[in-house]
């Protein structure tokens, strides 16, 4: 059975679609079965996986709609290792066509079930407001992935992201908990980093993942070759953190 995991933050800019592709390529490097979810019409984690996303015939829009299945809209990435159900602009119109259909926000829950037993992680990006697209994400996964500079602003999104999470899981999702805090785009010379990341795990303790994604110049270079970071520099020590968080994540699904 796969575990399915959003990668959400409500504020932009703090490195979901960087997560995403890099936890996606990081697992597949250790031997897990992956299918990476693009849910934002941006369709960056879709080209960051090395799928041009001008040329797909079916993508999750069509999914979500129900005119294709997730089996028949998917496509491999052979470069990085695991399987995509792409985005592109056309994903925007989602939102208002879902506005008026019956079981709107499971609509992505009811589509995996098809291809649960073919993979061990199912990982969603998310895009930063909290949309129709947002909420299917949040209503089949089993828990969220959050990344996050350690600055202050960033405390502020937390809480934001807290609340709905605990929202959705009363009212559309009982299975939905925090999985872990990642602190990502880490300066260690940096002292107010040094101190919001000693004041994330003072308070969320061990929700806290122990592995560190550091400011990393080759994981920021890698989107514009259209790979993650981790296939396109395996040496980069950006690229090794994320196969570290990759082991660390398998080993907190086994204890969970």
């Amino acid at each position: 059975m796969a575990k399915i995991f959003c990668v959400a933050n409500q504020k932009g800019g703090v490195g979901k679609t960087t997560t995403t592709v890099n936890l996606a390529a990081g697992l597949a490097k250790i031997g897990q079965r992956v299918l990476m979810v693009d849910l934002d019409p941006q369709g960056n984690a879709t080209m960051g996986s090395g799928v041009d996303k001008r040329k797909l015939e079916l993508t999750v829009y069509d999914v979500l709609l129900e005119s294709a299945s997730v089996a028949e809209a998917r496509v491999r990435s052979d470069k990085c290792g695991y399987d995509v159900l792409g985005a592109n602009r056309e994903l925007a119109g989602a939102e208002v066509e879902l506005v008026e259909v019956e079981r709107r926000e499971k609509r992505l829950k009811l589509a995996l079930a098809a291809v649960d037993a073919e993979y061990d992680f199912v990982l969603i990006d998310c895009p930063p407001s909290l949309s129709m697209l947002t909420l299917n994400g949040l209503c089949c996964a089993h828990g969220v992935v959050v990344p996050m500079q350690c600055e202050y602003f960033a405390l502020e999104g937390l809480t934001d992201l807290v609340n709905t999470i605990k929202q959705v899981h009363a009212n559309l999702n009982q299975d939905l908990q925090i999985i872990g805090l990642l602190r990502v785009m880490f300066d260690p010379r940096i002292t107010l980093q040094q101190q919001v990341s000693e004041q994330l795990k003072a308070h969320f303790g061990d929700k806290v993942f122990n592995t560190v994604i550091p400011r990393n110049v080759r994981l920021a270079e890698a989107p514009s070759y259209g790979l993650p970071g981790v296939v396109f520099d395996p040496s980069a020590r950006g690229s090794v953190a994320f196969v570290e968080f990759a082991n660390e994540m398998v080993e907190r699904i086994r204890k969970m």
